[in-house]
């Protein structure tokens, strides 16, 4: 089956292209369990792209792939949920405060208003891990009861690149191995983290988890992020 999306430009990452985990999120709509979505080029804001759905799903601007999603396998281990009032203290420390690669980033740009952007702010301590609050819009459920699931896979994004980019070297995400559970509602408190897993040359590796305010994991992803 061939069907045509856009990715409008409020949902970018790096200016005139969509935020990864948005990305990820649109093209895993519709499959069940864990997904891998491989990010071979940066998609394209406000322009017609083609959708093919078949035994896995690819995007592609013409005769451009741009991103192929399959079934896959998720083990990792995440931490233990922050509570609300620890994450809104770890989010003081968020590194994009002092310097962001991309400040206009609908899941962590300081340059979106409250209600345009997620306003993710994923800061921590030495130990590697990340966290911060986020109180889905009502808007971010697009008229029903449930915050949309590609949102809940653009929260899982930037907080991974804050956990391996401590230096503020730009990395863009290039495959993101996720699963969610679309039952967040809109106005509840949650909690994203994120922790390194690993580095080899200019693959960074990190793992990120959303929580529901009983601390229960609604999202986890794994993610490979490319130094750029």
């Amino acid at each position: 089956m061939t069907t045509q999306v856009m990715i409008g430009s409020r949902f970018c990452g790096p200016p005139g292209a969509g935020n990864g985990g948005y990305c990820a999120g649109v093209a895993a709509a519709g499959m069940e369990g864990p997904v891998e979505v491989t990010l071979r080029k940066p998609l394209p804001v406000e322009r017609a792209l083609r959708l093919e759905q078949g035994d896995g799903v690819r995007l592609w601007d013409g005769d451009t792939l741009l991103l192929e999603a399959q079934a896959a396998a998720l083990a990792l281990d995440a931490p233990a949920a922050p509570s609300f009032a620890a994450a809104q203290a770890m989010s003081r420390g968020f590194a994009g405060f002092e310097t962001h690669p991309f400040p206009a980033c609908f899941v962590c740009g300081l340059a979106r208003a409250a209600g345009d952007g997620l306003r993710i702010f994923a800061g921590g301590g030495d130990d590697g891990l990340v966290g911060a609050p986020w109180v889905p819009d009502h808007e971010l459920a697009g008229g029903g009861a449930r915050v949309r699931p590609e949102f809940l896979w653009a929260a899982l994004d930037c907080p991974g690149y804050f956990a391996i980019a401590r230096g503020g070297e730009k990395a863009v995400l290039g495959r993101m191995v996720g699963e969610v559970d679309p039952t967040i509602a809109p106005g509840e408190r949650c909690v994203v983290v994120g922790w390194p897993v690993g580095r080899s040359g200019r693959k960074l590796q990190a793992g990120t988890a959303l929580f529901d305010e009983s601390g229960t994991r609604r999202g986890v992803s794994l993610q490979t992020w490319i130094t750029i």
